[in-house]
């Protein structure tokens, strides 16, 4: 399609094909959690858990895939095991590093074999996997998608609290008796299952630009929790939706698009800072040196 100044029609044009429905639909859903679950992430510095789990779901999805099975339930099979074993082997946030590097060298090579093992369109299976493929989402998948949605937001409703507590300090939320080992498991399964759902946007490769790159947006926009969260959905869809909007008329990967939206903003953001605080230093530092009143020599 060629770009037109008339982009009502344009977008009413392309929402006459069901594929860019789906797309649009799972897209929307799958942002919203990343978007809140990348925020948790981001908060407790538990970046690497999440790209490791994506590269466990990778494991996964390859394995389904050999098998003949849908990727995504190998893919949140995979992660929430590994997900689990990160927990339970490291009891603490600042402890996990080995446990999850020692859990991703592993699924990587398992990830390996099935691919080695499966002969049919195995170029094909391995580019959805590693690079996404949101074009290709049928509307089962959408229902599937908006079932995962709902189990994530109604328990994220019911440990948004305890999970925001120990995010912010572990220490003195173990102190005043809390399940740390139990909200660390219940954190890396929410992170699981977003893991699960993002891969079919962007793939494993590109899994921080829904999970990590809107939150630390917001993170760098406001300190106030519900804002900040707010903000990193609103960059996540937002990408998402750009990013399918452009891809459009370019015959170029959706996910490529997602993710230097997100790149550019988070460039513009921290740019904008940068150039607000030297402006302050200057400002502070031209009160200082300006004359008090009645001090001006005669």
């Amino acid at each position: 399609m060629s770009f037109s100044p008339d982009l009502v029609g344009d977008v009413q044009e392309m929402l006459r094909y069901p594929f860019m429905v789906h797309a649009f639909e799972a897209g929307a859903l799958i942002a919203l959690v990343a978007g809140f679950v990348g925020y948790l992430v981001v908060l407790r510095r538990s970046a690497f858990a999440a790209h490791a789990l994506a590269h466990t779901g990778f494991a996964g999805g390859a394995g389904a895939v050999l098998f003949g099975v849908n990727p995504v339930f190998g893919l949140l099979l995979f992660t929430g095991a590994s997900g689990t074993g990160m927990a339970l082997l490291g009891r603490r946030a600042s402890e996990r590093d080995m446990e999850i590097g020692t859990v991703l060298a592993f699924m990587l090579g398992l990830g390996l074999l099935f691919i080695n093992l499966y002969r049919g369109g195995v170029a094909t299976a391995t580019y959805s996997l590693l690079f996404g493929e949101i074009l290709g989402i049928s509307a089962d998948a959408v229902v599937f998608t908006f079932e995962a949605f709902v189990v994530v937001v109604a328990l994220a409703v019911v440990v948004y609290r305890p999970l925001l507590f120990s995010a912010l300090d572990e220490d003195v939320a173990e102190a005043k008796g809390m399940p740390i080992l139990g909200l660390n498991l219940v954190f890396l399964l929410l992170v699981a299952v977003a893991v699960s759902m993002a891969v079919q946007v962007v793939g494993v490769l590109l899994i921080f630009a829904l999970m990590v790159t809107p939150a630390a947006i917001a993170v760098r926009v406001s300190k106030v929790p519900t804002h900040a969260i707010a903000i990193a959905v609103g960059v996540a869809v937002g990408a998402t939706w750009l990013g399918l909007f452009v891809a459009w008329y370019l015959p170029y990967p959706v996910s490529f698009f997602i993710t230097t939206f997100g790149f550019a903003l988070y460039l513009l953001v921290r740019g904008t800072q940068s150039i607000a605080r030297r402006l302050a230093v200057r400002g502070a530092r031209a009160d200082v040196a300006a004359p008090r009143p009645g001090t001006e020599p005669g």
